[in-house]
């Protein structure tokens, strides 16, 4: 990565450490954070093949090493799938990638991106918050890891249900003041 391109895993460094840990919208992420396990990729695709191709070879290099060393891959895509509905439809591309790889039941990936947006909500509902991130990013997980937060946490439904209503107390002012990433969704953006 040359030192231009560092500034994209910097702002996604930032959004985990204030957001994601700050806020503890992820339980289990500060310690992976403090242990260093986690890996941060930055995606140079260009297009949907190529990141096809990226996502395959990352999700090859998380298997292949131990835990201790990499529990954990944050692919930050900021040249492709900038339109949230792209970066959806892409998921499925991205399950295809797991399955053909027989990676099923081992990783499982999570989605965040500027402009997400959860089914039946308004595009500025402070809820979405949860997930949007600075570039569109795709979340390894070892599956074992999702079993192990699991017995910490019985009912996930309870991390969600807070991290909904901590996104409400701290409204879209608290969001801005973390300085964390996105703001308005690109529709907002192209308006102003």
């Amino acid at each position: 990565m040359n030192p231009s391109e560092s500034f994209y895993t910097e702002d996604t460094r930032r959004w985990l450490e204030r957001a994601v840990i700050g806020l503890n919208l992820c339980p289990f992420a500060k310690a992976v954070h403090v242990k260093q396990q986690i890996h941060y990729a930055l995606s140079q695709a260009r297009g949907v093949n190529e990141l096809r191709d990226e996502l395959g070879t990352q999700l090859r290099e998380l298997v292949k090493l131990n835990p201790e060393v990499r529990e954990t891959t944050l692919l930050i895509v900021p040249k492709v799938l900038r339109d949230f509905l792209d970066f959806n439809d892409f998921l499925a591309e991205a399950e295809e990638v797991l399955t053909a790889l027989d990676l099923e039941g081992v990783i499982q990936i999570a989605s965040f991106h500027p402009d997400y947006q959860f089914a039946g909500t308004r595009a500025d509902d402070i809820t979405n918050f949860t997930n949007r991130s600075p570039y569109p990013t795709l979340h390894l997980i070892r599956e074992a890891s999702i079993d192990r937060a699991v017995e910490a946490f019985p009912d996930p439904e309870v991390i969600f249900e807070t991290n909904m209503n901590t996104l409400e107390k701290l409204g879209l002012a608290g969001w801005v003041a973390l300085d964390v990433g996105p703001t308005l969704t690109s529709e907002s953006r192209h308006e102003k």
